[in-house]
Formats: C-alpha cells, structure tokens, sequence
C-alpha cells in the first residue's frame, strides 16, 4: 500500500454517530502468502493480506477508519498502520495471546455498532519459522521472567508443558485417552488433505501421532501445532457500507470475552479453559445455541486444546471430550465440522493465529471453501452459523466470535 501524501492530516475522518446501534458485517477476508515464505517481511505479509482483503471487500482503503493489529513493531500497531499508508481514528493494540484477534473483533464490532467507526481493519503477519530457519530467532518463545512469571520459569516451565499438564489433568480425572487426543490430529490432517493452502496434506494414522518424538508427556510431535509463515486480514464495516459490498455479508451476531490466570497456581480448573465463559456469553449475545452451529474454528496450538474448547463452548458435556472427538464427528462431512481448513496441526500456524478462524469462518458461510472441502447442511444447503473460538497464552484468555449468514 502506498503512503499517503505528505501533510495529510492525522484526521482524516471522523465517524457519523448513528441514532440507533448498526449491525455489522464482515466485508472481506483473505490470506497472504502462507507456509513457507522465506523472502518476505512480517510487514509486506501485513500489506499483502490487507490489499486482498480490501480487494475481497470491494471497497476503497479510504473506507477505512478503524485498524487493529498487535504482534509486530514497537508501537503496535502503530508502525503498522504506518507501513500501510493508514491513518485511523480508531484503534485496537490488544495483546493476549492467540485469542488477540477474536477479542479485537468484539471490540471492533462494539465501536463500529456504537458509531466510533465505520470500517475497521484487522491485519496480522508472521515470517516465524522463516526467522527461524535463519537464525533470527531461538526455537523457545519466552514470555519473560518477572512478576508472576518468575515462581514458574525457574523450574523450566515451558508453555507446551504447562499444556501438558492441562491434559493430563483431564485424562486422570475424566478418562481421556491418548487415542482419543490423537484423533484431533488424524482429523485435521484429513480436513487439510482438500486444502491446497495448507502447509501438511499427507494423512497420518493414530498410531503415527502415538509413536512420533516426545516433545512434552503426554504430548508427542504430531499433537503440537506447526511452525509456519503467514499472515491475513479481515475487514469489518458497518451496516451501511454492505451494498457496496463485492460479496456476501458475514454478520457477526455475538461475541464474549473472557481471561482466567497467568500462574498455573491461579487456575482453579485445569480441565476448564475460559472458552467455557466467553462462549457462554457469545451464544447469549448472539441468541443462538451450540446445537444450531452448523462449524466451529478453534484454536488449536495442541491437540487437547481443541478437545477441552469444544466442551466449554458446549458442544458435549464435561468429560465427554475424548468420546466426541471419535468417529469423525470434526470432519468436513462428520457432525460438527472443526477447523475445515486444517487448523494450526496441519494447514498453518505463524504465531497468534486467532485471525485465520475468522477468515476460514467467514469462508466457509460464503461458500468459497471450494467443492472438496465446503461444509454443506444436511439438506445439501450453505452452512448458516459458524463460531471461531481464539485460546491466549496457556488457557489464560479466550474470545468467541458467531458469525451468520443473512
């Protein structure tokens, strides 16, 4: 995106307030280049996503009055928002980990129902496992070692052990199998095989999870999310600007938010994740129930966090995580389809990956996902409510988006 003539004021705009609160649509959504993407910055993937979401949308930049980005430069996002040529009159910086974007998507879609803005920008980039593979960056992601941190870094407590932990808890106390963790795999493995986006599209087996290298018990290789580049971007407009929309609209008909504990020894409940708060207030807000949603896209940085988020939200009862994950029930075509796009255990995963749920959502109540892999209802018909789930740190904060079509 070019930058925008000199002088130009700060302000440019400054939203209308509407008499009554406007419904809003998600006008377009899209990818940058994803998986392995070595001669790119973290900022030309910003730039890359926003162009083709905005090209998606059929809109004009100068629509844009509202940005929220985090995870990259200094002043997030203001050094983004910068790159892109955008001065906004509102802004989103919320950092809490991989559930930033559905929480930034709440906050958008109050400001703009509110009248504080007319279209807001959601855009994220990550070149993570190119900085990797260049030795710009270590293997570990640490998140520091001071305030609550330090009673838990000494002791070499990493973030995949503390979710470790986590499913351990549950397996003891509710039964949970291995076999039945590892079925979370299989499945998104098998719902990435149709994706040509996806970085892993080979199917593995139950016993190739069981069997891969240890990486943290109960946790072998394949339970753990991939390491990726990518970025992408969702625009969210007001009622209003949807006739000029190059696509159908995608209402956002509910969200909630929610956080639960930094230290391990604050959490009251290692087998319930702060999903079970947000969602509950999302399907309030939205006036739906867990048994109308037609697909669901969770974060999925490991294996039980896809188990233990389809609880909370609802889908099954307490302990009954590992019996519903059997059988098929997340694939494409099974009983509630999750994470058709692969999810962050097979198709990408660049960091804080909450965004790329609400696009995948967004997609698939479009009818875009393409005739190998488009959810489709019972009836043959388009799939009319999706809810994308975004997880923080470990289980330390949660945001829920529904999503509808019509």
């Amino acid at each position: 995106m070019p930058s925008v003539t000199p002088g130009t004021p700060a302000v440019t705009r400054i939203p209308r307030l509407p008499s009554a609160r406007r419904r809003v649509a998600v006008a377009g959504v899209a990818l940058s280049d994803c998986g392995r993407v070595d001669e790119a910055t973290p900022y030309a993937l910003h730039a890359q996503a926003a162009r083709r979401a905005l090209a998606d949308s059929g809109l004009d930049r100068s629509v844009i009055d509202g940005f929220a980005s985090a995870g990259l430069g200094t002043l997030a996002p203001i050094e983004v928002a910068e790159y892109l040529g955008l001065r906004p009159t509102w802004v989103d910086s919320t950092s809490v980990g991989g559930a930033t974007w559905e929480v930034m998507a709440a906050h958008a879609a109050e400001a703009i129902a509110a009248g504080q803005a007319n279209a807001v920008l959601l855009v994220y980039g990550s070149t993570a496992r190119a900085d990797l593979k260049a030795r710009r960056r270590t293997a570990n992601l640490s998140f520091g070692a001071r305030g609550p941190l330090q009673f838990e870094v000494p002791y070499g407590h990493t973030l995949v052990a503390k979710y470790a932990m986590a499913a351990r808890r549950h397996m003891h106390r509710y039964g949970t199998t291995l076999e039945q963790l590892a079925q979370v795999a299989v499945q998104a493995r098998a719902n990435a095989a149709a994706n040509p986006e996806a970085l892993y599209r080979d199917p593995i087996t139950v016993d190739d999870v069981l069997t891969g290298p240890m990486i943290a018990d109960p946790f072998t290789k394949l339970h753990c999310c991939i390491r990726s580049d990518g970025g992408c971007a969702v625009l969210l407009v007001a009622e209003d600007r949807v006739p000029d929309l190059a696509v159908p609209p995608v209402w956002v008909l509910g969200s909630g938010t929610a956080v639960s504990h930094t230290s391990l020894s604050e959490w009251d409940d290692f087998t319930v994740s702060p999903a079970a708060v947000s969602g509950r207030l999302a399907f309030e807000r939205a006036g739906v129930r867990p048994d109308e949603i037609d697909l669901a896209e969770l974060y999925d940085a490991f294996t039980y966090m896809t188990l233990v988020t389809l609880e909370d939200l609802g889908f099954c009862a307490k302990g009954e995580g590992g019996a519903f994950v059997e059988k098929g029930r997340l694939l494409r075509d099974g009983a509630l389809p999750v994470n058709t796009d692969g999810g962050g255990l097979a198709a990408c995963h660049p960091g804080m990956r909450g965004l790329f749920l609400l696009v995948e959502a967004v997609r698939q109540l479009r009818g875009e996902a393409g005739p190998d892999r488009q959810v489709r209802t019972a009836g043959g018909g388009l799939p009319q409510l999706a809810v994308a789930s975004g997880t923080g740190g470990w289980f330390c904060s949660s945001g829920t988006v529904v999503l509808g079509r019509g």
